[in-house]
C-alpha cells in the first residue's frame, strides 16, 4: 500500500502542476514571448495600440440551444473567462494606452432580441473590465461594426433598429481618430458594397471623401472589418494557420445589398485606397492570421488580417496585435515603415490545453487500476531484470576474485628437456570434503536413517493442500463459486476501491485549487 499512496501523491503534484501552467502559467509565457515595436531607443514616444478582433460572444445564435441550456451556459463560461483571462493576464500587462476592436464583439447581435442583446453587451463589457477602473476611463476605447453586430448591408433595410442600437452603445460606424500623429479612418465595411441608393451606403462613401479631401499631412491607418480584396488562393503569409478562403459573395435580390460576403469587391477595395492613401490597413472577420500586400499607384500598402481572440471561433491558434504610432518623420523623407509599427502576438491554445487535461485523466486513471500494490518490483519482468543484473553483477565480481585468487598464488620454476624455465602454480591442497549424503551423520560406522514417523509425514500429503482441494472443487447443481473465482472478484472489487479512493484524494486536493484559479481572474477587481 506504500507503493500506491506514493502513487497518488505523485499524480496530486502532477495535476497540481498542470492546472497551475493551464490556468496561469500559460498566460504569463504567453505575455512574455511577446513586447511593442519600436524603431527607436526611445519607445515612450510611440503611441501603444492594443488591437483585439472578432471576440464574437457565443449565444442561443451559436450552437442552436436553448438560452436556458446548461451546455450553453458552460461553454459560454469557459469561453467568456478565457477571453477574460487574456485580456487580463496578457494584454492588460502592456499597459496600453489605446484600446481598438475590429468588430463582431457579439455573435447573433442583429437577430437577439434586445434583452439577449443587453445580456450579451453585459458580458462584453465584463470580459474586457469595462465595468472596472483598469480600462475606463484611463484608456481610450475604439470600436468597429462588424457583420455580426448590425447584418449586411441587406439586413440593414429591414431591421433599422439594429444600427440603432449599436450606435447608442458603441457611437458612430464611421469616424476618424488619432493616436500620436498617425490617424485612424474607421469605415462600416458591411455598407460598403450595399445598393448605391441606400442611406447607409451613401453616408459611408461621403465620410470617405470628405476624409479624402482633407489634411493629408498625417499618415493613415484604415480600419475595416471585412477584409480588401485579394485574388483567390492569394497567400497570407506564415501565420497562417487554415486554409485561405477565397472570395465568396451573395447578394439579395433586384440589387437591394449584399446578404454574405468574405472579402470587399475589387472596385471597392481599390477606391478606398486610391480616396484615402494609407500606409497600412487592419482587418478581421476572417477569424485567422492573413498579410497581404496590395499594389498601388502610390507604393504597395500591407493588410494584416487579424486572428479570432476566442479559442471557440475556428481558430487553435488565437491573437492579438500590438501597435506602436510613432512621430511624424520630416517631410522629404518617403520612409514610411517606422511611422507604423506592428507585432502579431499569440495567446495560449485553450484547445490544446483541455486536451491535455483529458489525456492526463485517461493516463491517471490507467495508472492507478494496474499499479501493482507492491509496487514495480513486484512485475515479473522487472524482477526477471533484476535478476539478469544481479547474475551480471555476481559474474563480474567472480571474475575478479579469481583472478585476484591467481594473483597471491605461489609460484615455482620449472625446467624442461630443453633448458628453458617456466614458472608453474604450486598445486594447493583441498580439505578433505564432507559426505554430503543425507542419510549418514559422518560420525564413525553410525548412519542416521529416517524414522518410520518421518516415512509417515513423507506419505501424508498436506492437510492445507486437501483444505485447498476440497475448496476448489464445486457442485455443479449446488451453484456454488469456486474459491478461486471468489478470490478474482474480491482482487477486483479492492482495486476498484482503491481507484475511487486515490481518485477522491486528488480531486480534494486539487479541485480547490483549480476553483481558485478560475474564479480569480472572473470576479470584478
Amino acid at each position: 500500500m506504500q507503493s500506491v499512496t506514493r502513487l497518488t501523491l505523485l499524480l496530486c503534484a502532477a495535476w497540481a502542476a498542470a492546472l497551475l501552467y493551464g490556468e496561469m502559467g500559460a498566460y504569463w509565457a504567453a505575455h512574455l514571448s511577446c513586447s511593442w515595436p519600436s524603431s527607436s531607443p526611445s519607445p515612450n514616444n510611440h503611441v501603444k495600440v492594443a488591437v483585439i478582433a472578432d471576440s464574437q460572444l457565443m449565444d442561443s445564435t451559436s450552437l442552436g440551444l436553448p438560452p436556458s441550456s446548461i451546455a450553453l451556459q458552460a461553454a459560454e463560461f469557459y469561453t467568456d473567462l478565457n477571453m477574460r483571462r487574456s485580456f487580463q493576464s496578457v494584454i492588460l500587462p502592456f499597459k496600453p494606452d489605446v484600446l481598438l476592436f475590429l468588430g463582431d464583439h457579439f455573435d447573433g447581435g442583429p437577430y437577439m432580441s434586445a434583452e439577449e442583446w443587453h445580456e450579451s453587451l453585459s458580458r462584453f463589457k465584463h470580459i474586457f473590465s469595462m465595468n472596472e477602473h483598469i480600462t475606463t476611463p484611463n484608456i481610450p476605447i475604439y470600436y468597429l461594426s462588424g457583420n455580426h453586430d448590425i447584418g449586411y448591408s441587406a439586413f440593414h433595410k429591414i431591421h433599422r433598429e439594429v444600427i440603432s442600437r449599436y450606435e447608442k452603445e458603441f457611437g458612430s460606424r464611421n469616424y476618424q481618430f488619432s493616436a500620436g500623429r498617425v490617424d485612424f479612418v474607421v469605415v462600416d465595411s458591411q455598407t460598403l458594397d450595399g445598393a448605391k441608393q441606400s442611406k447607409e451606403t451613401t453616408s459611408s462613401w461621403e465620410f470617405i471623401k470628405t476624409l479624402s479631401s482633407g489634411n493629408e499631412s498625417n499618415p493613415k491607418v484604415l480600419l475595416t472589418h471585412i477584409p480588401l480584396y485579394r485574388p483567390d488562393n492569394t497567400p497570407c503569409g506564415q501565420y497562417r494557420s487554415s486554409s485561405v478562403i477565397n472570395q465568396r459573395v451573395s447578394r439579395a435580390a433586384m440589387d437591394q445589398g449584399i446578404i454574405y460576403q468574405n472579402y470587399l469587391s475589387k472596385e471597392t477595395s481599390d477606391l478606398l485606397l486610391s480616396l484615402l492613401k494609407p500606409v497600412l490597413v487592419l482587418s478581421g472577420h476572417d477569424h485567422d492570421q492573413c498579410t497581404v500586400v496590395h499594389p498601388t499607384p502610390f507604393g504597395q500598402v500591407m493588410e494584416h488580417t487579424l486572428g479570432t481572440i476566442s479559442w471557440q471561433q475556428g481558430n487553435l491558434y488565437p491573437s492579438f496585435m500590438l501597435l506602436s504610432a510613432g512621430p511624424k518623420l520630416s517631410p522629404n523623407s518617403t520612409d514610411i515603415e517606422h511611422e507604423v509599427l506592428t507585432n502579431l502576438c499569440f495567446l495560449p491554445k485553450q484547445t490544446h490545453i483541455y486536451i491535455w487535461y483529458i489525456c492526463q485523466f485517461v493516463v491517471t486513471i490507467l495508472l492507478l487500476i494496474f499499479w501493482p500494490t507492491n509496487g514495480l518490483r513486484s512485475l515479473p519482468y522487472v524482477n526477471t531484470f533484476g535478476s539478469f543484473m544481479q547474475s551480471v553483477a555476481a559474474e563480474l565480481f567472480s571474475r575478479t576474485k579469481e583472478k585476484v585468487d591467481e594473483e597471491d598464488g605461489e609460484y615455482e620454476m620449472v625446467w624442461d628437456a630443453e633448458g628453458s624455465m617456466h614458472l608453474v602454480k604450486k598445486a594447493v591442497a583441498k580439505a578433505p570434503s564432507t559426505n554430503s549424503d543425507p542419510r549418514s551423520t559422518g560420525r564413525g560406522n553410525a548412519v542416521a536413517r529416517p524414522t518410520a514417523t518421518a516415512r509417515k509425514h513423507q506419505l501424508e500429503p498436506d492437510s492445507s493442500v486437501l483444505v485447498e482441494m476440497s475448496s476448489v472443487a464445486t457442485s455443479e447443481d449446488g451453484g456454488k463459486l469456486s474459491r478461486p473465482t471468489n478470490l478474482r472478484i474480491r482482487k477486483v472489487l479492492q482495486r476498484l476501491f482503491r481507484v475511487i479512493q486515490s481518485v477522491v484524494v486528488i480531486a480534494a486536493l486539487n479541485a480547490p485549487l483549480y476553483m481558485m484559479l478560475l474564479f480569480k481572474d472572473w470576479i470584478d477587481r
